[in-house]
């Protein structure tokens, strides 16, 4: 939803925040290093100056204002917003909108390493209560060819020091990255780092072309049954505490959706009915994936 201020496109923004107000703090990303993303690449990072941002807010319509429940602020990475003026504007924000309930904004290991544990507090306070985090993997040799700039350890910390400030987690990891080679470590790494933290939200996406035909070059990419067998690996190794799944992204081949640990057993018996039946299709099974979408 973005009805009232220009905009630099292609517009990025979780599924979930469809219906939500989409504030630009930044353009682009602010570490748009990742060898197997495509989303940024068109954008030169920037962080917009707060009168611009406070002038956008003073223009939405009074009469739409009581309807605005929920504000995403983008792009890529909005909380990298200097602290003080993130404060003013998410004040500005409860100011203009009466009805306002959530904020939430993509969250890199950057911003995340920059913004102490009472920041993150002063934030969460200002209902900023819901970052947005791409973990891609739990293993240290596929983060390393993703380009991803930070270890799994290091983002593990960073991300304990939000829940700390009583903020929610939504962490995505992406089915395919690894390639062949390290199908199952990335699997049962990135089972393990969600284990470990337990965020409230986790979500896979699956490896796709779109920009990105560099990052492919250095992988085997996996078949659609190979994509299927580390999605099931993956879910029989999670453990987390209160954390909701999802599959649901265009990416997926799979989709899954439950509670860990509720529905553990239901979400594996669906993957693995899923790999069955796919095996059934063995020309579709074989296939490598290939979409060259622009964007995703």
């Amino acid at each position: 939803m973005n009805c009232f201020f220009p905009y630099d496109e292609p517009v990025f923004r979780p599924p979930a925040e469809a219906d939500s107000l989409i504030l630009q703090a930044t353009i682009g990303c602010s570490h748009n290093l990742c060898r197997f993303c495509g989303m940024y690449k068109t954008k030169r990072f920037r962080i917009r100056p707060f009168w611009e941002l406070l002038a956008e807010v003073e223009s939405i319509p009074a009469s739409f204002r009581n309807l605005v429940r929920r504000v995403f602020i983008g792009d890529g990475d909005g909380l990298i917003y200097p602290q003080g003026e993130l404060v003013r504007l998410l004040d500005s924000l409860a100011a203009a909108l009466p009805g306002l309930t959530r904020v939430a904004a993509y969250a890199s290991p950057k911003s995340l390493a920059a913004k102490s544990r009472q920041e993150l507090e002063q934030l969460r306070d200002r209902k900023l209560r819901l970052l947005y985090f791409g973990l891609e993997s739990g293993d240290g040799e596929t983060l390393r060819l993703a380009g991803k700039g930070f270890t799994a350890g290091e983002m593990l910390g960073h991300c304990q020091k939000a829940q700390q400030a009583a903020m929610k987690l939504s962490v995505t990891a992406v089915l395919g990255l690894a390639g062949k080679a390290r199908s199952v470590e990335h699997a049962e790494a990135t089972a393990a780092w969600i284990s470990a933290l337990s965020p409230r939200y986790f979500s896979l996406l699956t490896l796709m072309r779109g920009g990105n035909d560099g990052y492919f070059s250095l992988i085997e990419p996996l078949t659609n049954g190979a994509i299927l067998g580390e999605a099931l690996h993956m879910v029989r190794r999670l453990e987390p505490r209160g954390t909701i799944l999802r599959s649901d992204h265009v990416s997926n081949l799979l989709f899954l959706s439950g509670t860990y640990p509720k529905d553990r057993h239901r979400i594996i018996a669906q993957a693995e009915a899923a790999l069955q039946e796919a095996a059934r299709h063995p020309r579709w099974f074989r296939e490598t994936a290939d979409d060259r979408s622009e964007f995703y």
